[in-house]
């Protein structure tokens, strides 16, 4: 990637400057309103839902939109436009079946709700196994947005990650998940600002190659000079076998990630729950047309760029279209795109530690206790998180640990969505298949990533993450089968769907 240092001002810097202290201004504000875990962790739900719509939409993407789905905009056209379409129907499905479920089901955790309709024992094996994922996931986020915030701004690598994960750390060590909210909509503006503003000098930019001056005239240019197949809805091994994986892949993690299954508990009623996930779908379908479509006439204007600096060609394509001043609201909406997903992971992360983990251990803690217990959580989980992220840099062969990384993720997401997904929806599943379902899934999964050693296409996600999240819903059938409930049992999993299903 070009380095950029040289096209920022100190307007730039000072942009950015005002966005950080801005952040961490709304830290210590809400960190005097926090008086107890209920309201750090948001289990007191009282947020609006047009709030918590906003947040979950933020949540749902990184700083790898800006490098790695706009190197395919520039190279494809229009296949990251379906790619992230396909959240779309995947929210919709969320509201209309978990939504009402998640606000009733989850506490004072997005997994609290295991040890009542599965087991105690589950819920802790969830949590030991989901809190290296969480930790893994966020590592990869935090190096992202230090490589491209370190490349932008001239900073080097370990400050910029430093930088980052501190500001991160700090206001939600401070406010909790209200201080998260309330960055992510102020993070939703500073994107939005650059999302508006960069279409149409693009189109201005288009318009010159012809002698023109006239936005229409722009994209008149651009119709015109796009390759053929550009705006094809697949291209390459974006294949519509991959689309349908993808979906089931995206639909699992939009429906069990532990932050967005906090914006569905905090808010106030049943109903505003789903008028959050409409929220959220209707920003999905209007958003990615507008954010990749510069990449896409980035290669009308600023053709045959090398492969090797593709990744870099949303920075490439600022730096030659914005004025002074707009380069550090980039910058900014950059660190926006992460920032608000590592947040609300780190919250949801450290709410599952202190409820799953310190609570069942701790004697009757007071209220000071649990909120000590809470900010303790959030720095530790931030700084094991910026840890395995100078781990992940230094480590030989980063690139490579990258992409392993992500096709570990790949094979242990079906053991952990499927079974949560299977307790709020299928009253049948016994109590003790859940456990199974969730070691047994694992394990399938890990041995098949094993096997990739000796056949590669094994690690790839079309074929692991089906493969695996058949074995998970097998192992889930067969403890039902094996695993049967007694009468006691019974009892507690009718009682629970009983609570979820009743009118409120």
């Amino acid at each position: 990637m070009r380095n950029m240092a040289s096209g920022l001002s100190p307007v730039d810097y000072g942009v950015v400057a005002v966005f950080f202290a801005a952040m961490v201004g709304i830290g210590v504000y809400y960190g005097r309103k926090s008086t107890s875990s209920a309201q750090f962790f948001g289990s007191d739900k009282t947020v609006p839902w047009w709030l918590s719509g906003v947040s979950f939409y933020m949540n749902s993407f990184s700083a790898l939109a800006f490098v790695m789905y706009s190197a395919l905009a520039y190279k494809f056209g229009w296949v990251p436009v379906t790619v992230s379409w396909l959240s779309v129907p995947a929210v919709l499905l969320g509201a209309w079946f978990l939504a009402v479920r998640w606000r009733r089901a989850a506490q004072g955790s997005p997994i609290d709700f295991v040890a009542t309709r599965y087991t105690p024992s589950m819920c802790s094996t969830l949590a030991v196994l989901g809190l290296p994922m969480q930790l893994l996931d966020n590592a990869l986020k935090l190096l992202a947005i230090g490589t491209v915030v370190g490349v932008g701004m001239g900073f080097p690598l370990f400050w910029a990650i430093c930088l980052s994960g501190l500001i991160i750390v700090l206001y939600t060590f401070l406010g909790g998940l209200k201080a998260t909210l309330a960055c992510d909509f102020i993070q939703f503006f500073v994107i939005l600002a650059v999302v508006f503003a960069l279409p149409p000098l693009c189109l201005g930019r288009l318009a010159a190659l012809d002698g023109g001056s006239s936005l229409v005239h722009g994209l008149s240019v651009f119709l015109d000079r796009a390759p053929e197949g550009f705006f094809s809805f697949t291209a390459g091994k974006y294949t519509w076998m991959y689309m349908l994986v993808f979906f089931c892949c995206v639909g699992s993690t939009l429906s069990t990630n532990w932050s967005l299954v906090q914006r569905y508990y905090s808010t106030r009623s049943d109903r505003d729950a789903k008028k959050m996930a409409y929220l959220v779908a209707a920003l999905l379908f209007l958003g990615p047309p507008l954010f990749f479509f510069p990449a896409m006439a980035a290669h009308v204007f600023l053709p045959d760029l090398p492969e090797s600096e593709m990744n870099g060609v949303y920075a490439i394509l600022c730096r030659e279209v914005l004025p002074a001043g707009m380069m550090g609201l980039v910058v900014a909406a950059m660190f926006s795109a992460t920032m608000s997903s590592l947040a609300g992971n780190f919250n949801a992360a450290a709410a599952v530690a202190v409820n799953e983990l310190y609570l069942r251990f701790a004697k009757s803690p007071s209220p000071r206790a649990k909120m000590v217990a809470a900010r303790a959580a959030t720095v530790l989980v931030g700084g094991l998180v910026v840890a395995l992220t100078f781990v992940m840099q230094y480590a030989q062969g980063a690139d490579d640990l990258f992409n392993l990384s992500n096709k570990v993720f790949g094979v242990l997401l079906p053991p952990i969505a499927l079974p949560m997904l299977g307790g709020l929806l299928v009253r049948r599943l016994s109590r003790r298949a859940g456990l199974a379902g969730l070691v047994g899934g694992a394990v399938f999964g890990l041995v098949v990533f094993a096997a990739g050693g000796r056949w590669p296409f094994l690690r790839e996600m079309v074929w692991s993450f089906p493969l695996t999240a058949a074995a998970t819903v097998l192992f889930l059938a067969l403890g039902s089968l094996l695993l049967r409930d007694g009468e006691s049992g019974r009892a507690a999993v009718d009682g629970f769907f009983d609570r979820l299903e009743g009118e409120k």
